[in-house]
C-alpha cells in the first residue's frame, strides 16, 4: 500500500532500497541482448531469487523489474504489446517475494526528444502512463522514475503517471562525475525544476547509475544541499564497468561501497541502495553499516 511507503518516509533514519536487477539476471543466465523484463514471463524463478536475495540482507523497499518494460523500448524487438503484461507481472513478482514495500521502476523510453529526435514529449508521456498503470495494476506502491537524462522527459513522466495513478513517486536522474546528466541537467536544476512544481506526489529525489560509489559523494552533496522539502536517495553502481574475460563487471566491493555511502548518510541521504553491478552482498554492507548508523556507533 502506498501508505506504507509514506510512512516508512516518515520515520527517523535512512531507509535501505535494493541492488541491481538487470546485472544480477545476466550473472543468472540472461543471454545478451535479451530485456531482463521478458524474464517475469519466462523465468520468474530468476526474478523471485533476485528479490528475495536483497530482502535477506536488509533491504526494506524492493523495485520491480520493470525498468524497460515500456511500449516503445519493447516495439523496437517487435515486443510492445507485451509491454504492459510484463510490467504488471514484475509488480505480481516483487509482490510475492515478500517485500514489504514495492517501487515500480520506470526507466526512460530510450530515444530522443524532439528537435534533437523524432519523439514527441505526448508520445513519451503515453508509454509511461500505460507503463504506470500496468504497475499499479500488479499492486506497487508508488513508482521511481529512475535514469533519466532529460528533465523534460522526466517532467513528462511525471505530470502522465501522477494524473493516471495518484501513486507517490520519486525521481532520480542519472548524473555523471560532473554532477550533470548527458543532457547537461545539473543536480540543482532538477531539484530546482522538480520541487518546483508543486507536485504533493513526488516524495523524493535522487540520483542513480551514471556515477560510481565515490562520485556519488559530491552529488549526494548536491542533492542535499539544493532539496527543500522532498527526501533525498541514492543508488549508484559499483564502480565503472570494465570488460575481463568477455563479461562487463562492476569492481567495487561490498566494503569500500559501503565507506562511501556513509558519507552519502552524512550528507543527509535518506534513501540508500545500488544500482548496475551491485549485488546481495553490496546491500548487506549497507544495512550493517545503517544498523550502526542508527545506533550512532
Amino acid at each position: 500500500m502506498a501508505g506504507d511507503l509514506l510512512e516508512l518516509l516518515r520515520r527517523p533514519g535512512p531507509i535501505l532500497l535494493d541492488g541491481a536487477m538487470g546485472t544480477r539476471l545476466m550473472e543468472l543466465g540472461l543471454p545478451p541482448g535479451m530485456p531482463p523484463e521478458l524474464l517475469n514471463e519466462e523465468a520468474p524463478d530468476a526474478v523471485l531469487e533476485v528479490h528475495r536475495s536483497y530482502i535477506a540482507a536488509g533491504s526494506q523497499v524492493i523495485l520491480t523489474n520493470s525498468f524497460g518494460a515500456n511500449r516503445r523500448k519493447l516495439a523496437r524487438l517487435g515486443l510492445g504489446d507485451r509491454a504492459a503484461g510484463l510490467a504488471t507481472r514484475a509488480a505480481e513478482l516483487a509482490r510475492g517475494a515478500g517485500g514489504r514495500v514495492v517501487l515500480g521502476s520506470i526507466g526512460p523510453v530510450g530515444e530522443l526528444l524532439r528537435p534533437l529526435g523524432k519523439l514527441t514529449l505526448e508520445e513519451a508521456q503515453e508509454a509511461y502512463v500505460e507503463q504506470a498503470v500496468a504497475l499499479a495494476r500488479g499492486g506497487v506502491d508508488g513508482l521511481l522514475l529512475e535514469t533519466f537524462f532529460d528533465l523534460e522527459e522526466l517532467k513528462a513522466a511525471l505530470r502522465g503517471v501522477v494524473a493516471a495513478t495518484g501513486l507517490p513517486v520519486l525521481c532520480s536522474m542519472s548524473f555523471g562525475a560532473k554532477g550533470k546528466t548527458m543532457m547537461g541537467v545539473s543536480v540543482e536544476r532538477f531539484v530546482r525544476e522538480i520541487e518546483g512544481l508543486g507536485e504533493e506526489r513526488v516524495v523524493a529525489v535522487g540520483a542513480n547509475c551514471g556515477a560510481g560509489p565515490k562520485e556519488m559523494e559530491a552529488i549526494a552533496e548536491g542533492l542535499c544541499a539544493a532539496a527543500g522539502r522532498l527526501p533525498v536517495l541514492v543508488k549508484p553502481n559499483a564502480g565503472r564497468p570494465e570488460l575481463v574475460d568477455g563479461r562487463t563487471v562492476y569492481q567495487t566491493p561490498p566494503g569500500e561501497f559501503a565507506r562511501s555511502a556513509g558519507k552519502w548518510l552524512r550528507a543527509g541521504v535518506k534513501l540508500v541502495g545500488g544500482c548496475c553491478g551491485t549485488t546481495a552482498e553490496h546491500i548487506r554492507a549497507l544495512a550493517e553499516l545503517i544498523e550502526r548508523w542508527t545506533k550512532g556507533t
